[in-house]
């Protein structure tokens, strides 16, 4: 049975079809808007995986080069591994998905969500994520949605709702939001310094479009008919529990109410777990498992009832209170900028590398971006937390850290006519106990200040949590690695002294209130105050002078008919003279503008001197350095710019008469000569013998006249 729903979002009518797509999955649903269509799948096995202590969900966001026309580059014509675009729409897909399941569900579930139709206008993320919650409504996974995603522009004062790439690139704001009728569910997005009242008020905008399309799936999801799973409550065996609660609930009050540093409460909690599994392995073998989740439950409990209750965490700190702050630049001298940013027990050491436009990252995607001159790389080894681990490619945390603390970043760099640099940060994460994607904007901030980078204005992110208990809600400011983890929410912002930059908000409970952000937001700005402050104190504002190892930049501009004659047959020319002078690089655009980056004056200058030379157009009585390049009966042709050559004739090259041009020069000679003249034709007709008779009228002791 084919099954059809449709509302109007925006601009166009966002419509939903199940029935025809992919029959066998679990839940399959087509998803159209304006002329980009989306599908989305689901299957989760019957039987829970064993031993697991997470839901083991797999979301996938592939993109269909054909969707757009396209054949795939490369060797192989085919889609390979996801591009980051790729992943960073799937960890949108699954970030709000993922709260909405039972605690105790282990059934592998996979959701893939393809792009097989693609306008080239409207971003396809959005619309997966809404597709993913309507195929799961029909689906007999135990999800409680639906749950529904957009995305909010702003031009001239008014909101969009799922603006298209052309206006998101006017658009002050590009904030996507997703939730349930009644709660947000996550956020994330970048702006150009709006305030946190702005931000609500998208928010707001947001969510109004949320609940039409969750009450479309309701509709939808009842047409279908599908009869959900049961999933029985998580529960222990009364007696174990009563025994382990008996044993460690006083223990591990007194660690949570005990000011520790992250490696001592791990060395605490490892000990009472210990003690707890040994005294109770002979009267409840093979329950470990069990033993420590319950132990787990027990730390989650007395944790929050402590921040709850008496306004305390697990380092000392109140409520709103930041962790000391250390800042250090300079610190690696051959790096163009460099910085080390410490907060408590998470630090960042941050590099900028300046290249040239020949450094811009260009993508083989499905929508035709500009080339990234501004790039920010994120790396978080295993070391960094005091493990082992397997160090490969770059993860899916370590790509989605890294844009958010790019897109904090990058609305803040100087246009590229005024600073014609690409830019390279990243941010290597030696330490990390909570928030490290937001020291790395700390630090990427002070390493271009060290750069010399013209950043418009330093920049500072934190990291908010909340614990929630009904009615009691404690809002925790730069929270702690542990926070996180038992904790409800991570609400990342990112900004200004003059507003909010780029922010990122995940949560475990199925939603908050846009009352509760708007706290969060206030003790944010706060605490990002309070970080500028002390990023201030160490460098406040770009250093006056590039590092002496960055690429200097010589622009010129040359008759656009010159251009080919500069570059040369397949590049030979311009490759000669980048490797003759030693400059880094020379780009040409198409207006006849070049850019010569060296990273010294004399190789500037001497590219400089070779491309002026070639581009210069030779003038009758100017006189010239000769080189002669072959040699003719009747005179010899000699070169006096690079390709151009000119004739001396024989009754040129002396004074007094020549009978054989090899009497008096050879292939290589090299001397002055005047042009006399350029023919009709082109033809440069070239005088030694013009400055020799000149030489013979100087008076002795006299310099001659300039030319």
């Amino acid at each position: 049975m084919i099954v059809r729903k449709s509302v109007q979002i925006g601009k166009y009518s966002l419509e939903f079809e199940t029935g025809r797509f992919a029959k066998q999955a679990d839940g399959a649903v087509m998803i159209r808007y304006a002329d980009t269509m989306v599908l989305a799948t689901v299957v989760a096995n019957k039987e829970p995986k064993e031993g697991l202590d997470y839901f083991p969900l797999q979301v996938e966001f592939r993109e269909k080069m054909s969707a757009a026309g396209k054949i795939p580059g490369g060797y192989l014509k085919r889609e390979g591994r996801p591009s980051d675009k790729e992943i960073l729409s799937a960890r949108l897909i699954d970030r709000p998905i993922r709260p909405m399941f039972p605690e105790n569900y282990h059934c592998d579930t996979q959701i893939v969500v393809t792009v097989y139709s693609s306008d080239q206008q409207n971003d396809a993320d959005v619309l997966g994520a809404c597709a993913a919650s309507a195929a799961l409504m029909i689906s007999d996974s135990p999800f409680d949605g639906p749950i529904a995603e957009v995305r909010v522009g702003r031009l001239n004062g008014e909101f969009l709702l799922n603006p298209t790439f052309a206006e998101l690139e006017q658009s002050d704001m590009d904030v996507t939001v997703a939730g349930t009728a009644s709660s947000i569910l996550m956020v994330e997005g970048e702006s150009r310094e709006i305030s946190e009242k702005d931000m609500l008020a998208a928010l707001a905008f947001g969510h109004d479009a949320i609940k039409k399309i969750c009450a479309l799936q309701l509709e939808f999801a009842a047409e279908v008919k599908k009869t959900k799973r049961t999933v029985a409550p998580k529960s222990y065996d009364p007696a174990l529990l009563a025994d382990v609660k008996v044993l460690a609930t006083e223990k591990l009050r007194t660690a949570a109410n005990t000011v520790s540093s992250k490696e001592e409460r791990s060395a605490t909690r490892n000990e009472i777990v210990k003690g707890v599994l040994d005294a109770l392995a002979e009267k409840y073998p093979e329950q470990g498992a069990v033993i420590e989740e319950i132990l787990h439950d027990i730390e989650k409990t007395e944790m929050r009832e402590m921040i709850l209750g008496k306004k305390k965490r697990l380092d000392g700190r109140g409520l709103a209170d930041i962790r000391q702050i250390t800042v250090e630049t300079a610190i690696l001298p051959r790096a163009h900028g460099s910085a080390l940013f410490t907060r408590g027990e998470t630090q960042s050491l941050t590099t900028v590398t300046l290249g040239t436009k020949d450094d811009e990252q260009k993508t083989d995607g499905l929508i035709e971006f500009k080339p990234r001159r501004f790039m920010l790389h994120y790396n978080f080894p295993p070391f960094s937390v005091g493990e082992t681990g397997r160090m490969g490619t770059t993860g899916r945390r370590e790509i989605g850290h890294g844009n958010l603390a790019e897109r904090a970043l990058k609305n803040l760099m100087p246009d590229e006519k005024d600073f014609p640099y690409s830019v390279r940060i990243v941010s290597d994460i030696l330490e990390s106990n909570g928030s490290s994607s937001m020291a790395t904007v700390c630090a990427g901030s002070l390493a271009l200040f060290d750069a010399g980078v013209p950043l418009k204005k330093a920049c500072a992110g934190i990291a908010m949590g909340l614990v929630k208990e009904g009615d009691r809600v404690a809002v925790l400011s730069d929270i702690l690695g542990d926070e996180d983890h038992l904790g409800d929410m991570d609400f990342k912002v990112a900004g200004t002294v003059d507003g909010i930059t780029a922010f990122q908000m995940d949560i475990k409970i199925q939603g908050i209130t846009l009352e509760i952000m708007a706290t969060a937001l206030e003790q944010a700005k706060a605490g990002r105050l309070h970080k500028l402050e002390k990023m201030n104190a160490g460098i406040d504002k770009p250093k006056p002078e590039l590092s002496s190892y960055a690429p200097r930049f010589t622009t010129i501009k040359i008759p656009t008919d010159l251009i080919g004659t500069v570059i040369g047959p397949g590049g030979k020319m311009i490759r000669s003279i980048v490797a003759d002078s030693g400059a880094s690089s020379i780009n040409i655009e198409d207006d006849g503008s070049i850019q010569i980056a060296a990273t010294s004056r004399e190789a500037s200058d001497k590219a400089l001197a070779l491309i002026n030379a070639i581009t210069a157009v030779p003038e009758p009585g100017k006189i010239y350095k000769a080189t002669v390049k072959r040699i003719m009966d009747f005179g010899a042709f000699a070169e006096i710019l690079p390709g151009k050559e000119g004739l001396i004739h024989i009754s040129q090259l002396d004074t007094k008469r020549v009978a054989k041009v090899t009497d008096v020069v050879k292939v290589g000679d090299t001397f002055d000569v005047k042009l006399l003249e350029i023919d009709e034709k082109g033809r440069m007709n070239l005088s030694r013998k013009a400055l020799m008779t000149q030489e013979k009228k100087e008076p002795s002791g006299t310099d001659a006249p300039a030319n």
